[in-house]
């Protein structure tokens, strides 16, 4: 088989050094780069990464660096896995370095993150011949056993995901197969951003078992952590979401059909598909508040579904519920440093020019005296 894409991960956490070691392992040549050098120093000195679970094996990798020039020259994709508070930044980073035709694949882009790095990326290179593309989420329910282990407890079956301009989607699909088969399309990013599952999984959980997590009590984050009536709290989330997705005119899936598609998870509701999901199974709570599941899914997941949705006149109870406790409980303003309707660029537009700023990357408005 043909391995010569060459790849570029971003971010060294659970995600980045799982993905950087299964494509090393199959053969392709992968660059790791991480901001933080402390982190990647080991792995400069031994390039290897080694997996264990639902893949068994280890990869070399071709370099291991903290300079993002470095990092991104001559590779084809670059697949980001950093959170996506910093999706901008490393946009920017990125911008004066990269060559026209390559791929940036967001790995979750969350809600609004293709449309955020593509729109950043236009106003630094002063024009944009980079194709930026968005997974519905993460490819992997992982984690990083040490600096240079990961542990893969399974992969999803089927992850959705759209480029921008969406006539590359397929073109994307057609590099990124071979190594991820699971990839399938998505009519645009609108439809990836709005089948956001982080968004109903991550913080409510979270901060509904923020005793328990404090004091560092041991449990499983989603078959403990998710009880009938935190799942049935997760529904009415989940029900805002989908609202929304039909108000967009975007093809959604419930939290619950997702797990059953994406797992193989049985059950009528959140709660009892969570119970029965088998990825789920030995994934242990966080040791502590300070942690993506608030800090980066409040702000980019939960605050653009919300803004997005009141800018069409659309109130959201029970997501504006947890964005509230989330800023009561850390003192941070999540609604002004997140992705609302006017940083994507949406505020103001109709339903048809919200699709044609994810499809093409730019509207076109007619002369009134073509419609008249």
């Amino acid at each position: 088989m043909d391995r010569s894409l060459r790849y570029c991960i971003i971010g060294a956490g659970n995600g980045g050094i799982a993905m950087a070691g299964y494509l090393a392992m199959i053969g392709y040549k992968v660059n790791l780069y991480n901001r933080t050098l402390e982190k990647i120093f080991p792995l400069m000195k031994e390039q290897t990464i080694y997996l264990t679970g639902e893949e068994n094996g280890y990869g070399v990798l071709n370099k291991v660096t903290n300079n993002i020039e470095e990092a991104v020259k001559d590779v084809d994709i670059i697949m980001v896995t950093i959170p996506a508070m910093g999706h901008y930044d490393i946009a920017k980073e990125m911008a004066p370095y990269l060559k026209d035709g390559q791929i940036i694949v967001l790995n979750p882009g969350r809600t609004g993150g293709a449309l955020e790095v593509y729109e950043t990326l236009l106003r630094e290179r002063k024009k944009n011949n980079i194709i930026v593309a968005e997974a519905q989420t993460f490819i992997y329910a992982c984690r990083a056993t040490k600096y240079n282990h990961a542990h893969i407890f399974k992969s999803k079956k089927e992850v959705t995901l759209a480029a921008i301009p969406a006539i590359k989607t397929n073109y994307v699909l057609e590099l990124i197969n071979e190594a991820y088969p699971q990839f399938i399309p998505a009519k645009d990013v609108l439809e990836t951003s709005i089948n956001n599952y982080g968004a109903i999984f991550h913080p409510a959980p979270t901060l509904l078992n923020s005793g328990h997590i404090e004091r560092g009590a041991p449990f499983e984050y989603y078959t403990e952590g998710i009880t009938p009536s935190i799942g049935n709290f997760l529904e009415k989330i989940d029900r805002e979401r989908m609202e929304l997705g039909r108000m967009l005119q975007v093809e959604t899936l419930s939290a619950t059909e997702w797990l059953r598609e994406t797992y193989g998870a049985k059950g009528d509701s959140i709660f009892e598909a969570v119970q029965s999901n088998p990825a789920y199974k030995g994934l242990q709570a966080p040791q502590g508040l300070h942690i993506r599941y608030i800090y980066e899914d409040v702000p980019y997941s939960l605050v653009p579904l919300e803004s997005i949705a009141h800018s069409l006149g659309m109130k959201t109870p029970a997501i504006s519920s947890i964005i509230n406790v989330a800023q009561l409980m850390t003192n941070i303003d999540f609604r002004l440093e997140g992705r609302t309707a006017d940083r994507l660029g949406l505020e103001g537009l109709t339903i048809a020019e919200m699709h044609m700023l994810a499809r093409r990357g730019t509207i076109v408005k007619r002369r009134l005296e073509e419609v008249v």
